[in-house]
């Protein structure tokens, strides 16, 4: 039977053999972890926010049931505090999604600034990644041709 040749060992050679630096990829990666940790850092202010407000409207809610709650003398003094707490938790509600939407805008903003950012430094790293490359392929290429227009001097190639 037919042996399926071993491309390991030709692989692994020409894998050394091209010109890789790594430090780039650590920028990158450095730069990722950079960006996650300031996402992360806005989502939780928001979070924080946001049960600030949560607390608070729970905490007027139930200050106005205190009233809803307290015996009243005659029948339509029932009917106007459940028209009272009904205004007021209305009230409540706008003022309180208010303050939500006000959060949803500065995440938004936040959002895009750091995407914003994060698109030129990429864009950095990419080109300063791309010169290193070019430069690097540039070397090689030349040590090639000087290694086939002189194969006598093996030391250059």
């Amino acid at each position: 039977m037919a042996k399926t040749p071993d491309f390991t060992k030709p692989f692994q050679d020409m894998m050394a053999n091209l010109p890789v630096d790594t430090s780039s990829m650590t920028e990158a990666f450095k730069s990722q972890a950079q960006l996650s940790e300031r996402m992360t850092r806005v989502a939780l202010q928001a979070a924080e926010r946001s049960t600030e407000i949560s607390a608070a409207w729970a905490k007027d809610t139930l200050a106005r049931m205190g009233e809803l709650t307290t015996s009243k003398d005659q029948p339509a003094d029932y009917a106007k505090a459940m028209s009272d707490f009904a205004s007021a938790a209305a009230e409540l509600a706008a003022e309180h999604m208010a303050a939500y939407a006000e959060v949803a805008k500065k995440v938004q903003m936040d959002t895009v600034d750091l995407l914003l950012n994060a698109g030129k430094e990429a864009q950095a790293d990419a080109q300063r990644m791309a010169q290193t490359a070019t430069t690097n392929i540039q070397n090689v290429a030349r040590q090639a041709q000087d290694a086939v227009t002189n194969p006598g001097n093996k030391d250059k190639a």
